[in-house]
């Protein structure tokens, strides 16, 4: 498989990942709000840790697959770049209702389709799972 497939995949693989945290999130932040009446930013804040969690288990187990990385190394990386990402998300869906008077659930979706595209992905792809992307494109180098 050529580089540009490869990584398009890897891409695909990340963005479905993403959807799925993104499902867990909304709903926990739903239920929490809607139904359990807490504020509307408590609630982001632990959707965006339930879609963090199923976010970082999917991607190890799934989009990236570390091989030969202890799961430490790999957990401590994730937890750099998921506390910016939960700190944006939450921040950010706070200042979007606050400042628009738009719905929280509206400004949630804009700010975590921003944070997931421009922070995460690029995060975990460059920082966290770096070694692996190093270690294939070594090998794939190796092989020509």
């Amino acid at each position: 498989m050529g580089r540009l497939k490869s990584e398009l995949l890897t891409f695909c693989k990340a963005q479905l990942s993403a959807q799925a945290a993104t499902l867990c999130d909304f709903l926990a932040t739903l239920l929490l709000a809607e139904v359990a009446g807490w504020w509307y930013v408590w609630s982001s804040l632990a959707g965006a840790v339930t879609g963090g969690v199923v976010n970082c288990v999917v991607n190890y187990r799934w989009v990236f697959k570390p091989e030969g990385l202890k799961k430490g190394y790999v957990a401590l990386k994730y937890l750099m770049v998921w506390t910016g990402s939960i700190v944006l998300n939450t921040l950010g869906t706070y200042l979007l209702t606050e400042l628009s008077g738009y719905y929280f659930m509206l400004s949630k979706i804009v700010v975590g389709l921003s944070v997931s595209l421009l922070w995460n992905y690029q995060l975990q792809r460059f920082f966290v799972y770096r070694d692996i992307h190093m270690a294939k494109r070594a090998k794939k180098q190796d092989t020509i």
